[in-house]
């Protein structure tokens, strides 16, 4: 009922939206002689600071066609390497006509993203997957809005997460390297560990960045509302049947719109005052701080609907039973098991100021992990960056990124041969 409500309402507020559009670029048209007066751009500003709340916002493009890589631009194409109904495998393909240029890139070694499924699209990795691209082949996770998944495609559970990835290492093969951001941390653990267990080839290197491993250390505003609340409350609460006008009519999802309000009730002064000061730069005509509001409010905006399955498994699992790392985790009945993980490198990245996952999160992959040498692992705390500064931004670029390649590229062939193990306790 709350879903059908939802979608009233934005049919009933779209011609405004659209009004408000239309009435801001009126008064902002350069040919009409009045549009510099302080006035009329108070007008056009408010105008479409209105078209911007009230609007839709649409599924972000990646937008990647070129990256430097020594100097030279590297034209880059986006493929689906995989097509499945809850999620597309990309690639992105880099093209060159310098032949040593094309000769580096047929070396560098290749990367899994998996991006999270936790209400923002895959394109929130924008500048994760463009700076990742200078120097590794690049695939991503690209997770499909369950509104648009019909219901004869069946329910997605976290074990079909944890399926999902183990099918995309095994495409890409044993020589990849595999990094999960925030929320896929959790399953891509159990995918690898589960795949080591069955004496499968695992992964060359697992990075793992802002996730919770271990939801106990440090628990969050996010944690204590999944810990606080019963499974029935999630269940009654936040999940509701996809309305008749999306290709998924009936599915049972956690639908985007409830977690985008989440995210804003999170911090809401920051958010006002982010409105405020993109009115303000209209206003003065600041056109870069008000493109850099747009394009940032253009991927915050854009949210999807998780499946139902899924979301209360996370909550179960993740937050309330923390079987991870209680050790009563099964995936089909196979034990989750990260201490038979010997293989594959393990580098965890956690944020100073992380608000989502909280400190020491992540770094409890490590005291899973005890097969993997000590000398093969390492953990980084990124100083200044909160959750999203991880992945994206100024610190992603100069404090993350170049630690992230250095370890990627001392592990292209894993761990060292017969290393001193871990004790177990």
């Amino acid at each position: 009922m709350v879903y059908d409500w939802y979608e009233s309402q934005r049919a009933m507020l779209s011609p405004l939206a659209e009004f408000a559009q239309a009435a801001a670029k009126f008064y902002n048209n350069p040919l009409w002689p009045l549009s510099q007066t302080p006035g009329v751009q108070r007008m056009s500003a408010s105008y479409e600071l209105m078209h911007r709340l009230l609007k839709s916002y649409e599924k972000p493009a990646f937008d990647i066609t070129t990256v430097s890589v020594d100097g030279h631009d590297v034209a880059i194409q986006e493929q689906v390497a995989m097509d499945k109904p809850f999620c597309r495998l990309l690639r992105f393909k880099r093209f060159s006509d310098d032949p040593k240029t094309l000769e580096r890139l047929k070396s560098d070694p290749t990367v899994l993203i998996v991006a999270p499924l936790s209400g923002h699209h895959a394109t929130l990795l924008r500048d994760t997957v463009r700076t990742m691209l200078q120097h590794h082949k690049v695939y991503i996770t690209d997770w499909v809005d369950a509104r648009m998944v019909p219901t004869e495609q069946g329910p997605f559970s976290l074990d079909d997460y944890v399926a999902y990835v183990q099918e995309f290492i095994r495409h890409i093969g044993p020589d990849v390297h595999v990094m999960s951001v925030c929320q896929p941390t959790v399953p891509v653990l159990a995918a690898i560990s589960l795949m080591a267990s069955a004496a499968e080839p695992t992964p060359r290197s697992m990075v793992m960045m802002g996730g919770p491993i271990d939801a106990r250390k440090s628990p969050t505003a996010v944690n204590n509302l999944a810990m606080n609340k019963s499974y029935e409350w999630f269940e009654s609460n936040v999940i509701y049947r996809v309305p008749g006008n999306y290709p998924g009519a009936g599915r049972r999802v956690y639908p985007g719109f409830l977690q985008h309000t989440g995210f804003v009730a999170m911090n809401p002064d920051r958010h006002f005052n982010s409105h405020y000061d993109f009115f303000l730069n209209l206003v003065r005509g600041d056109t870069d701080d008000a493109d850099a509001h747009r394009r940032f409010y253009d991927e915050y905006n854009a949210v999807l609907d998780l499946p139902a399955e899924y979301y209360l498994d996370t909550i179960r699992l993740v937050f309330q039973e923390f079987a991870l790392v209680q050790g009563t985790w099964a995936v089909n009945g196979r034990p989750v098991r990260p201490q038979d993980i010997h293989d594959t490198a393990l580098m965890t990245i956690e944020g100073e100021l992380d608000d989502i996952s909280g400190a020491g999160q992540t770094e409890a992959a490590h005291d899973l992990c005890t097969g993997i040498p000590a000398a093969d692992s390492t953990h980084f705390t990124v100083p200044g960056a909160g959750h999203y500064g991880i992945f994206a931004g100024r610190r992603w670029r100069e404090l993350t990124y170049p630690r992230v390649r250095d370890f990627i590229a001392s592990h292209r062939e894993g761990v060292a041969q017969n290393p001193p193990r871990r004790r177990t306790a």
